[in-house]
């Protein structure tokens, strides 16, 4: 049963940073005039409204975008992705934030391929109707990523980039994580798969890393705690995202944001970063 709505989240700390990682792979992407393929495996809406009744319900933007709207003091790398997040609101108060769908459709270019897979009906419908007008380059299918990454790599123009996202709502999302990864590997090795990660207390997400840490290729991983442990035990404290075949860029650019956006989105003493690189072939992207 599909339960996860991703409304109630939308803007949080772990949405900052997988779009923020997003937003650096699709620019460093766009460096090179042949086209590509995106494929989103967990979709979403596509847009979110920070003032309906589920993101106030939850609250999360609140210690999440809310905190970096007004700031004139942004890292260089963070920049693209701010001014993303000006231009779906117009400039003006925050009142939205897009979803990883907008931001690929925001930065992605004409000669692009767009794939968007969501199965929570509602979701679904909502993302049709916000790419209703975005032609052929675009295709939004109730399906599930996992499955459709299987037809859908290696892409014919042999660049692509997947972004994995599961809602982690029930267990059997971890070891499929893995799994599609390794095969997605398996047909397209050059591809770039971008996998986030929540840090909770169960002990299928404190192996994930652990488990993608193990694929013999090239890989990044950049984490993001805002908080210790609560005292109960439960809630996500953090998240990461993994990636395969990371631009070569991508490391010193997290190493620049990572600090910064530590000490802006912190709720106590505990919040933390990281950025880890296993490259097998340095300056290769």
């Amino acid at each position: 049963m599909l339960s996860y709505r991703h409304a109630f989240h939308a803007g949080n700390h772990a949405d900052i940073l997988k779009h923020l990682v997003l937003t650096l792979c699709l620019r460093h992407m766009n460096t090179k005039d042949k086209p590509y393929l995106l494929l989103d495996t967990h979709a979403g809406a596509g847009l979110y409204a920070i003032d309906s009744d589920e993101a106030k319900k939850t609250g999360e933007y609140i210690d999440g975008i809310a905190r970096l709207w007004n700031r004139v003091d942004l890292p260089p790398p963070m920049k693209p992705y701010m001014d993303a997040l000006q231009a779906c609101n117009g400039g003006l108060k925050l009142r939205r934030y897009p979803g990883s769908p907008w931001l690929a459709g925001h930065f992605a270019r004409e000669i692009d391929t767009l794939r968007f897979c969501e199965l929570h009906s509602t979701d679904f419908a909502l993302l049709r109707r916000e790419f209703k007008e975005a032609g052929r380059r675009v295709k939004v299918e109730q399906c599930d990523g996992f499955e459709a990454m299987k037809a859908a790599l290696p892409p014919p123009s042999r660049r692509g980039l997947v972004l994995i996202d599961p809602s982690y709502e029930i267990k059997t999302d971890y070891p499929r994580v893995v799994t599609a990864v390794k095969d997605g590997l398996k047909r397209f090795a050059t591809g770039s798969f971008l996998v986030w990660l929540p840090f909770l207390p169960s002990i299928e997400a404190r192996a994930l890393p652990d488990k993608l840490k193990k694929l013999p290729t090239d890989w990044l991983y950049a984490g993001l705690t805002v908080r210790g442990p609560a005292t109960e035990g439960r809630g996500m404290t953090g998240s990461a995202m993994f990636v395969v075949n990371p631009p070569w860029t991508l490391k010193a650019d997290l190493e620049a944001s990572l600090p910064w956006l530590t000490n802006v989105l912190a709720l106590d003493a505990k919040a933390g970063w990281a950025v880890e690189q296993n490259a097998a072939t340095p300056g290769a992207r």
